[in-house]
Order: C-alpha cells, then sequence, then structure tokens
C-alpha cells in the first residue's frame, strides 16, 4: 500500500486548529508545559539562525561567482530588481490597505485584558556563534574570495559544500519536522491568554491581500515581459499556468523546474537560454516570497504597535532580497532563511517569529507558484535581450 504523507501545510494547519481548541480546556500547568518547549525551540532557532544564514549564502555566491558571464550577471540583476521591487509593492499596498482592514486597538484591548501570562517552567540559554551581522558579513568574505580561487581552494569549496549539506539536515530533519509542535504551542498560549480570536482574524484578511497581491505581480511581470517582446502578456501568463498550477502541488521550485522550462519553451523562448534562465532563476527569484514576508511582517507590526517606517522596510527588503537567493528550496525554507533579517532589522520577538511562520506557511505553496510563474516572464525579457544580439 502507498504511504501517505501529510504536507507541511496541512500540519501546520491542524497545529493551528488543535492548538486554538486545546487552549479551551488544557489545564495551565500542561500549557506551561508547551510553553517551556517553545522556550527551548526559540532558544535553539536563535543558535541555528547565523550557522544557517553562512552555510547557505556562501555556497550560493561561489556557485554564481563559479558561472561568471554577462548572462549570468544580468539574469541576476534582473531577478534580483524583481525581488525588491515585489518587496516594495508589498510594503505600499500593505500600508493603503491595512488602516481599512486591521484595527490594533482590538489586538491591544485584548493584549491589555488578558488576565493569563503563560510562562515557562524554564529556560535554556544557547547564546549563538556570533551576530547575524556578522554571520552575513562573514558569508559575503568567504562566498566571493572562495569565487575567485576556486581552482586553487578546492579542499575549502568542498568544505563549505558540505558545510551547506550539514546546514540542510538541520533545516530539513530537526527545524522543519518540529515547527508544528511550535506553532501548536503559539497558537495554545494565545488562545490561554484571550488573544486568538484577534490574531485569527489578521491571519484571514492577511491572507486574502496576499493573493490579490501575488496576481497584480504577475500581470505586471508579464506586461513588462509583453512590452518587450512586443507580444500579448496574457497569453503569454496563460501559458505559463502549467508551471504555477504544478507548483501548488509540489511546494517547491525546484521539483517544478521541468513544467517550467516545458512551459517557457512553449512561450518561445530559445532552448539553450531557457536551459540557462529558468533552473537558476528557481533558486534567485523569489519574488512572490519576499511578497508576503513583508505583508506577513508588515501586518503583525501593524497590530502589535511596532514601527513600519519606510526607511526601515528598505533596508529590511534590500537584505531580505539577498537573503531570499540563500534560501533553501524546501517547503518553509524561505522564511527560515528569513527569520535572520526579521529579528535582526525589525526586531521580532519568539511570538512574532512564530506568527510570521504560521502565516507564511498557510500561503506557502501560492508564493512558490507566483516565483516559477514570473521565472518565465525573466525568460522571455532574456531572450529578446539576446536575440538582438
Amino acid at each position: 500500500m502507498k504511504k501517505f504523507k501529510v504536507g507541511l501545510l496541512a500540519k501546520v494547519i491542524i497545529a493551528i486548529i488543535l492548538g486554538c481548541l486545546a487552549s479551551m480546556f488544557f489545564p495551565d500547568w500542561l500549557t506551561r508545559l508547551f510553553e517551556t518547549y517553545n522556550s527551548i525551540f526559540s532558544n535553539y532557532l536563535g543558535f541555528a539562525i547565523p550557522l544557517i544564514i553562512l552555510g547557505l549564502v556562501a555556497p550560493g555566491i561561489i556557485e554564481l561567482g563559479g558561472g561568471a558571464g554577462k548572462m549570468l550577471l544580468l539574469t541576476t540583476l534582473i531577478a534580483y530588481g524583481s525581488t525588491v521591487f515585489s518587496g516594495y509593492l508589498s510594503y505600499f499596498v500593505s500600508t493603503l490597505t491595512y488602516p481599512y482592514i486591521l484595527n490594533p486597538e482590538d489586538f491591544v484591548e485584548v493584549n491589555s485584558q488578558s488576565a493569563v501570562k503563560i510562562l515557562p517552567y524554564f529556560t535554556i540559554d544557547m547564546p549563538a556563534l556570533m551576530s547575524v551581522t556578522s554571520s552575513l558579513v562573514l558569508a559575503f568574505i568567504t562566498g566571493l574570495t572562495l569565487s575567485g580561487i576556486k581552482e586553487k581552494a578546492r579542499t575549502l569549496v568542498a568544505a563549505v559544500s558540505e558545510f551547506k549539506e550539514m546546514v540542510m539536515i538541520v533545516i530539513t530533519k530537526s527545524i522543519i519536522p518540529l515547527l508544528p509542535l511550535f506553532i501548536f504551542g503559539i497558537f495554545l498560549k494565545l488562545g490561554a491568554e484571550g488573544q486568538v480570536v484577534s490574531v485569527l482574524g489578521l491571519f484571514l484578511k492577511v491572507i486574502v491581500v496576499i493573493f490579490v497581491m501575488h496576481v497584480a505581480l504577475l500581470i505586471i511581470q508579464f506586461s513588462i515581459a509583453g512590452a518587450v517582446t512586443r507580444r500579448n502578456p496574457f497569453k503569454l501568463l496563460v501559458t505559463m499556468l502549467p508551471a504555477y498550477m504544478t507548483a501548488l502541488g509540489t511546494q517547491s521550485s525546484a521539483a517544478t523546474i521541468p513544467v517550467t522550462l516545458e512551459r517557457a519553451k512553449k512561450n518561445g523562448v530559445k532552448s539553450e537560454l531557457a536551459e540557462f534562465v529558468i533552473p537558476l532563476c528557481a533558486t534567485i527569484h523569489l519574488s512572490g516570497s519576499i511578497l508576503k514576508i513583508v505583508a506577513c511582517a508588515l501586518a503583525i507590526a501593524w497590530m502589535t504597535g511596532m514601527p513600519t517606517d519606510v526607511t526601515l522596510y528598505s533596508g529590511f527588503i534590500f537584505m531580505l532580497g539577498i537573503t531570499m537567493v540563500a534560501a533553501p528550496g524546501v517547503p518553509g525554507g524561505a522564511i527560515m532563511a528569513a527569520l535572520a533579517v526579521l529579528s535582526s532589522v525589525l526586531g521580532f520577538d519568539e511570538t512574532q517569529q512564530g506568527l510570521m511562520i504560521a502565516l507564511y506557511i498557510a500561503m506557502d505553496s501560492f508564493g512558490t507558484a507566483c516565483n516559477v510563474t514570473g521565472d518565465g516572464a525573466i525568460a522571455l525579457v532574456m531572450d529578446r535581450i539576446y536575440s538582438k544580439k
């Protein structure tokens, strides 16, 4: 018999539902037990995040540098520009929309009226080996240096690559599997403290806004591609829809590459160019993911009274765009890579990071689908540029 496998999204949804239900009848001592687990897991995340950044960013830079060429540089710049544009689109649409659909006073009122404050029995400190900023700087230095001397430093390049494999094992075998229990504990605590209704209302409204922005982003991307290639953008977008639907099921840009590649060629992109651009963009072009992260972060910041000014979020978007290049191609991988920037730039604490993870994963497949479909637009632009040469 074929073994039935529950995906990460389903696990997160189940964790949210069970956490809300359990908060109605769990005694305080049991709720505190799960809060103790959450405290330990949060500290473990804090310890692992700098290592994750170092282990993902440095090899990514080495790989990009190793394929030196104008096509690589131009594709990377276009992909990064598209990602940053998506972040700003998300920021401005969210700041215009949230004042009408989200009421911070409801969240603050519920929080202030909560008589119960759930505290862990104990916690275990796990100081990080370095700060997030130090980890990013070390990753840049390591990646840029080794990309220029790959032939002379094969041992070091191999060591960095093997460190990446170790980090991927940490993410896929210890962090991702434990996330549902972490999210269960967060919603259990929110329910026990009387905040769960306002949080679930926040989730539903933000998810609707993000989905609409994803559709708008794809229309913008293919309108640009259509203008560059002088073709009907909607026909180009419709041709890419099988890739969109495949990504909804796989939740993986890498797993969708064969379909994305076939659809890009169907749109008239030359075979050799499509075979270069599509796999590269599957790694470095995460416009849908950054759109979700910015929108979710802004919603949580808005509801909890944190700063939301454009200067702060500009730094966040540019830093997040770089971090997205290193995001692992597993369900929830982008948000795990983004946790470092959320804590260091925006100052998100354990509960806010947990809400970010839950919000992000609730729409993980839609973000991935937006990413891979947008890859087809970049392939069309690159094909037009190189067909003139």
